[in-house]
């Protein structure tokens, strides 16, 4: 059963109820380094019929808060949307494209994650994905702003707005783009999600397996033996080639659960 107070112990946030900014962000970045990013067991838990919206809420909840595992978007967006609700916040589900290392887009409904209108501002709050990104919410502006050594802005192109990230002496680099004006209120219950179904599922079932989670200053990223660090906006990248080595990995990023 959903249960606001035992979320904020197994995120380490007791205590920090109020719907305020700075709630917000310690939720989000306590979130990232508690819970982290793991498909491995996901195509056990998808439904018969495949439909990601159609698993209850509180089976999501027993096997990543009670249980203490890690999940993927549907489920972790879809937790924090509850909790985010519960405390009093404005949380809206929206859908994303997530940039391809070609430079296009997949689909657009390939992600999700959540808008919060918070003192008439709208920030960005995704603990759903296996990044790098943000590990703060981010301001529907696009004005600059900077997080442990990484700058974000959330720029408009065309009809989308996209999220652009810049490593310290990089360039600025898409991550996904969305649409504001669909975002839902009413999160998972309603807000349509057939494109993230089946891409979704397809997706989990591909058997690629994608692990990670935030450190205080960065965040850990390991898809397939491929594991990429960013530390005070530095990013390193590297082939796990011995067994021992991506297992010590392994360890370290599901430490957090």
């Amino acid at each position: 059963m959903f249960d606001a107070t035992t979320y904020l112990q197994r995120i380490g946030a007791e205590g920090k109820s109020a719907p305020t900014l700075d709630t917000l962000r310690t939720l989000h970045k306590r979130h990232l380094m508690a819970v982290p990013y793991d498909n491995a067991t996901a195509a056990d838990r998808l439904p018969a019929s495949r439909r990601l919206a159609g698993i209850p809420l509180d089976e999501v909840f027993d096997h990543a808060v009670t249980r203490g595992n890690g999940g993927v978007c549907y489920e972790l967006n879809r937790l924090f949307h509850a909790l985010l609700t519960e405390l009093g916040f404005d949380t809206r589900t929206v859908t994303a494209a997530v940039r391809l290392a070609n430079g296009s887009f997949g689909p657009e409904d390939e992600h999700s994650f959540n808008l919060v209108v918070l003192d008439g501002q709208t920030y960005l709050v995704d603990v759903g994905f296996i990044g790098p990104s943000y590990l703060e919410p981010v301001r529907l502006s696009d004005e600059e702003q900077h997080q442990h050594g990484c700058s974000y802005r959330v720029a408009r192109r065309g009809g989308h707005r996209v999220l652009e990230r810049r490593l310290k002496g990089g360039h600025w680099q898409p991550v996904y783009r969305f649409r504001p004006e669909r975002a839902d209120p009413a999160g998972w219950d309603l807000v349509r999600l057939d494109g993230l179904d089946d891409y979704a599922a397809d997706s989990v079932l591909a058997g690629t397996t994608f692990r990670g989670r935030a450190t205080d200053g960065g965040q850990m990223v390991l898809i397939g033996k491929r594991y990429l660090t960013v530390e005070d906006g530095v990013e390193r990248i590297r082939v796990l080639v011995k067994a021992d080595e991506y297992q010590s990995v392994v360890d370290s990023i599901l430490a957090g659960a």
